[in-house]
């Protein structure tokens, strides 16, 4: 590694020997690792997919949130936590977060666009951390890990 390589550049470097690693831990079906709630019956435009009634979800070394989709009850925390020795970011879409929803990302950030500039100095959830989010607004959230979404890491929150 030469001495003008940046972190960020790093960081961009060994996310992309990691895409075949990736793609096949994000070819579908359910984690191992997934919490032992019962899932409930989907309703999510016919894709197969069922919801589980948890406010846990972990991130893992096969670049993925499990559960991948989640549903809670309006006032609930969700935690988020590394379970594996890949950082992570929880970062939402913002234009595919519920109309008067508080915007939520790993580091604090107020906008998708702050969040991903901050990476990975801020925002960076590392091998045993956790992020905390309470989700008031009803609707559904879709986020993502931001050194990841390549590799489809993303997560969906559905509060009702």
């Amino acid at each position: 590694m030469t001495e003008d390589m940046t972190r960020r550049r790093y960081v961009v470097a060994l996310a992309s020997t990691g895409i075949g690693l990736g793609l096949a831990g994000c070819s579908g079906g359910s984690s191992t690792d997934s919490p032992t709630d019962t899932p409930t019956s989907t309703d999510s435009g016919g894709s197969g997919e069922s919801w589980e009634q948890t406010s846990t979800v972990e991130m893992n070394d096969q670049l993925a949130f499990a559960p991948k989709r989640i549903e809670v009850e309006a006032g609930t925390t969700v935690t988020w936590e590394n379970v594996g020795s890949i950082g992570h970011s929880v970062t939402a879409y913002e234009d595919n977060i519920p109309d008067g929803a508080e915007y939520f990302a790993s580091g604090g950030f107020d906008s998708q666009d702050a969040a991903v500039e901050a990476y990975p100095d801020e925002g960076n959830i590392t091998e045993g951390g956790t992020y905390e989010h309470t989700f008031e607004t009803t609707g559904e959230y879709e986020y993502y890990c931001i050194p990841h979404e390549m590799n489809g890491m993303v997560g969906y929150v559905r509060v009702i």
